[in-house]
Formats: C-alpha cells, sequence, structure tokens
C-alpha cells in the first residue's frame, strides 16, 4: 500500500463510448486528478483523457474532493475506489471527555473487505485510535496523481 496526500479534485468527463455490443453511448465518467487549482485540474483530465479517448470529450464538472488521503493498492485485482470515513478518537485533557474527528479516505480494493483491510494496513503503522465510520464504492474510474514529468513546450 502506498498513501498521497494532496489537493484533489474530481472531474466528469462526457464523451461517446463504444459499447460491448459495438453502439456508442454518451456516458460520464467521474476521474480524480491532483491539481493545485480548477485550471490545472481541467489542464490534467484533458491531457490523461486524450490518452484514452478517441474523438471529442468535455471535462461537465471540477469540484474539490473532500479526501484527506488516498490509499493506493499494488494488485492488479483492486480495480475499485472506496470512500472510507474514519473517525480519530482523542480524549480532550481538560475536559477528559473523549472527542472524534471525521476524516474522508479513498481507498483503492476490490471488495470492501479489502478495503478494510487496506485501511487496517496504513493505519497499524500510526498510533492514533480510529474506528471505521463507513465505507461506500464510488463511482470513480481512476486516479491520475501528479506525475515529475511536468515539462511544457515553449
Amino acid at each position: 500500500m502506498r498513501t498521497r496526500t494532496a489537493q484533489w479534485y474530481e472531474t466528469r468527463v462526457r464523451y461517446d463510448k463504444t459499447m460491448e455490443d459495438g453502439q456508442q453511448k454518451k456516458v460520464t465518467e467521474l476521474y480524480v486528478v491532483d491539481a493545485l487549482s480548477f485550471g490545472e485540474a481541467e489542464e490534467r483530465i484533458t491531457r490523461e483523457m486524450s490518452h484514452y479517448i478517441s474523438g471529442e470529450f468535455e471535462v461537465k464538472a471540477i469540484t474539490p474532493t473532500p479526501y484527506g488521503e488516498i490509499f493506493f493498492s499494488d494488485y492488479d485485482k483492486d480495480d475499485r475506489w472506496y470512500k472510507a470515513k474514519l473517525s480519530f478518537i482523542t480524549i480532550d485533557e481538560k475536559t477528559e471527555k473523549e472527542k472524534r474527528t471525521a476524516v474522508n479516505y479513498l481507498v483503492q480494493a476490490g471488495t470492501v473487505q479489502s478495503a478494510v483491510k487496506n485501511i487496517e494496513e496504513v493505519m497499524n503503522g500510526t498510533s492514533i485510535d480510529y474506528v471505521i465510520a463507513a465505507i461506500n464504492e464510488t463511482k470513480v474510474m481512476d486516479v491520475f496523481e501528479h506525475s515529475a514529468q511536468t515539462t511544457k513546450e515553449v
């Protein structure tokens, strides 16, 4: 497992997809990109999708994500993305009451059970008390990280 903290944006891309029966169908798919601004997110998803889509496509929406971090799996079978809400448990020193702070993560896994396993693998390396409050499968098709090869043509 590998984790990455960054500014993430969800992007919705609409294009004509060739279905298994050979017919063309307009689809809108959700992708997550690492970017510093809305403009960079649009530029990044346009560049990434041009490798996968022949023909025209349209970026329909760009939204900042609520993910504190993304957990990437090393296994090919982990082809889905799950939104995990973790509650971190701390004790207030003055009142001695338990306090819970919710943080959302995006986790790559094949099933809900493997998402839990992947979360535990990452979180067991920390000394923070937590509970998994919720795990839901998302419609995210893929996540595009910022690459070191960001050379601009002059």
